[in-house]
């Protein structure tokens, strides 16, 4: 069950790692920067906290800031969150169609002034008010359900889903602050957990399966590359750690601006 650190970059808040095409990348939130890493190391810095970046379908990446949504090639701006100066981006991922969701928190996580949006051809729309702090979200294998983490309710949600949302159920009650999460290829939810120093792997009935201990207090995200569990940490730590989980789970699924035609077909899981 060991684990091994990726590289000796440290970060002020790692959060939101992606791995795609054999290149893993993640964000440092307080530190305003994107990091890449393919066997070596770069990094991007910006004029904004940083929630998620995300890779495209034309391998660039498109990246929540706190007040906008832009690709990082060309600086265009997709989108700006409808929000003051005392909020910004969070987590976020693209679904299997390839639209980016991304929620919101307050700079200090007041309740209820977050929210979680959608971005694609018809432009950002809200879907989900009053969150506090919106985090982890994944799709199962099949895509019919999304799984969701709003921290500081202490548990993951389910909905079905359809491109939209349905109904809200609770997938699990959980122990702590979750943070961050990912569905492997089996179906199963692995969460961080802040303050918490692991990652829980939840089976699709929500109940826990495994529990993977991490070196640091303040896990934040996860995400899987082939085999591998690549996870971040916050505050005290802001390492990457990857961890042999023994099953495989998807790639990140890259952002597109239109939706795929009814004879294409949509990103693999």
């Amino acid at each position: 069950m060991s684990l091994e650190v990726v590289t000796d970059v440290r970060c002020a808040l790692a959060e939101g790692p992606r791995y795609y095409q054999g290149v893993l990348t993640w964000v440092d939130v307080e530190g305003c920067a994107l990091h890449r890493f393919d066997g070596s190391h770069s990094v991007e810095r910006f004029d904004a906290m940083v929630g998620c970046a995300n890779p495209t379908v034309d391998r660039d990446l498109v990246v929540a800031l706190a007040d906008r949504i832009e690709l990082l090639s060309s600086g265009e701006v997709l989108a700006r969150f409808p929000h003051g100066s005392d909020l910004r981006a969070n987590d976020g991922a693209c679904d299997p169609t390839g639209r980016l969701w991304v929620g919101t928190t307050a700079v200090d996580h007041r309740p209820a002034a977050g929210a979680l949006y959608r971005l694609d051809e018809l432009g950002l729309t809200t879907i989900l008010a009053g969150l506090t702090i919106a985090n982890g979200i994944g799709w199962s294998p099949d895509g019919a359900s999304m799984y969701y983490v709003d921290t500081p309710t202490h548990r993951i949600d389910v909905y079905p889903y359809d491109g939209g949302l349905g109904a809200r159920a609770t997938f699990a009650e959980v122990d702590g602050h979750p943070d961050g999460l990912t569905v492997d290829d089996e179906g199963f939810v692995w969460v961080a957990f802040y303050g918490g120093s692991r990652v829980e792997r939840r089976a699709p009935d929500g109940s826990l399966d495994r529990i993977v201990p991490v070196p640091t207090e303040n896990v934040t995200s996860c995400c899987f590359g082939g085999t591998t569990l690549y996870i971040t940490s916050g505050r005290g730590d802001g390492r990457i750690y990857a961890y042999d989980a023994g099953v495989s789970g998807p790639q990140a699924t890259p952002f597109r601006r239109t939706a795929p035609s009814d004879a294409e077909p949509t990103s693999a899981r």
